[in-house]
């Protein structure tokens, strides 16, 4: 398996998440590679070939978090990672195992988010003013029938094989007529198979997001959006305790990749204090999942 480090807290959460799957009998032949800053910083690339080829060859990684620049710098590696291996579905169960946070909440869902479409695909430039090179940003989002129709079936089949009943579609139809209307369409024209099996709502996200605060145990299945998606798994995520509770799958085809949903924590690296919780989530996914779906 690769394992990639990543940055901040990467290599502690990491040798914890290592130490807990040997001490279950769950070991590895580990192939670890530095991405990210780190590797930025020594090689000049945050995703080093060797450790692209090594993912190439294992088809399934278990990555620590990876910083990414703001504002400047190179695009994410994050989301280069998800194109070059075309991992179109992300999956963040948020489960309220560890404690009741408002000893009302029974909270069991699973945020379901396209992982390679949208405003995150990352089609962006300024147009210039005057003097002004930055007088005006644009952005693009981009998303496709073909691939709102693969995470839509990847979802209803998801539920099926889990066990669950319910499916939410989340989007933003009424403003975002054709962006994420076509997902709403799509998404809806691809659970009629599945009628009688399945019950399919829709939601506007707004509406969602305050629905999650309200009452969160209304939801099973969310199926949305890739920012939508990183936005309100979130959410769901400090309604059962912490971001640091949050694991993930990225999957597309026989790939896997397994990491916390929280970021690098580079004020924390090195003290001690990280929470290993979401990688060895993460860890506990991949074991259930990456030879099933």
């Amino acid at each position: 398996m690769t394992l990639i480090e990543g940055d901040g807290i990467g290599p502690e959460i990491l040798d914890s998440t290592i130490e807990v799957l040997n001490a279950v009998g769950a070991k590895f032949e580990w192939h670890r590679f530095e991405a990210g800053m780190s590797a930025f910083k020594k090689e000049g690339d945050p995703l080093p070939k060797k450790m692209l080829d090594s993912i190439h060859k294992t088809k399934l990684a278990l990555k620590a978090p990876l910083e990414t620049p703001i504002g400047e710098g190179f695009r994410s590696a994050n989301v280069r990672l998800r194109e070059e291996f075309k991992l179109y579905a992300n999956v963040r169960p948020a489960i309220s195992f560890i404690h009741d946070r408002r000893n009302t909440d029974k909270i069991d869902l699973v945020l379901i988010r396209e992982n390679t479409e949208g405003l995150y695909v990352g089609v962006e430039h300024f147009i210039p003013i005057d003097d002004d090179p930055k007088a005006v940003a644009e952005a693009s989002g981009i998303i496709t029938r073909s691939g709102c129709r693969r995470i839509a079936k990847f979802t209803f089949d998801y539920a099926i094989k889990t066990g669950r009943k319910k499916i939410t579609i989340v989007h933003k139809a009424n403003i975002l007529k054709a962006l994420t209307g076509l997902f709403l369409e799509t998404a809806l024209d691809v659970g009629k198979e599945y009628e009688g099996k399945l019950e399919i709502e829709e939601r506007i996200v707004d509406n969602t997001a305050m629905q999650l605060v309200i009452n969160p145990s209304q939801f099973d299945i969310i199926l949305t959006t890739n920012m939508f998606g990183d936005i309100l798994s979130d959410a769901a995520a400090m309604m059962t305790g912490s971001l640091g509770l949050l694991p993930s799958a990225s999957i597309g085809g026989t790939n896997g990749m397994y990491e916390p949903v929280h970021g690098s924590a580079p004020d924390i690296s090195g003290q001690d204090k990280a929470n290993p919780l979401a990688t060895i989530l993460s860890a506990g996914m991949m074991l259930h999942y990456s030879f099933d779906l």
